[in-house]
């Protein structure tokens, strides 16, 4: 099991309903690895390329060279949540650090962040928001370890 699972996502906080859901999440995660969120500033005031490089430059800070990474993204590939399971699993067994999911900002990740991933994926075919994505995200993750572990939450 990994020492810790992060996740880093670029944007505003979450708005309370979000960070209801994001602390239930949080706190079932627990149980089986340290868990966190980590929120890195947007930079919206910049242009769009400008704006990508500043929140990767954000991002990567935040990025040890120990960290497995997954960014997450609209041209990643696609996983179900069993084989995300596997993909943890696999993380776990090879990372001495943390397994770091990243979500990027409304314009997607720098070249810094894409290059630093260990595997590209993404959660969905439509573009979902920020808040949207971290719950899908950490759903999935709850999801992972009870399949991981056989318990009753996937059927």
């Amino acid at each position: 099991r990994p020492a810790k699972i992060k996740v880093l996502t670029v944007g505003k906080s979450p708005d309370p309903g979000v960070q209801m859901l994001l602390d239930g999440y949080s706190r079932k995660i627990q149980r089986y690895c340290g868990f966190q969120v980590v929120q890195v500033r947007p930079n919206p005031k910049n242009s769009r390329q400008v704006q990508i490089e500043a929140e990767s430059e954000n991002a990567m800070r935040n990025i040890s060279t120990s960290d497995w990474v997954a960014v997450l993204d609209e041209s990643g590939r696609d996983v179900t949540s069993l084989e995300l399971a596997d993909l943890i699993a696999d993380a776990a067994n090879n990372c001495s650090s943390s397994l770091l999911f990243c979500i990027g900002g409304p314009y997607g990740h720098g070249s810094r962040v894409k290059t630093r991933a260990n595997v590209t994926l993404r959660l969905s075919s439509l573009v979902l928001n920020h808040q949207v994505a971290l719950i899908v995200l950490v759903e999935q993750i709850y999801r992972s370890w009870t399949i991981l572990r056989g318990e009753n939450y996937h059927h």
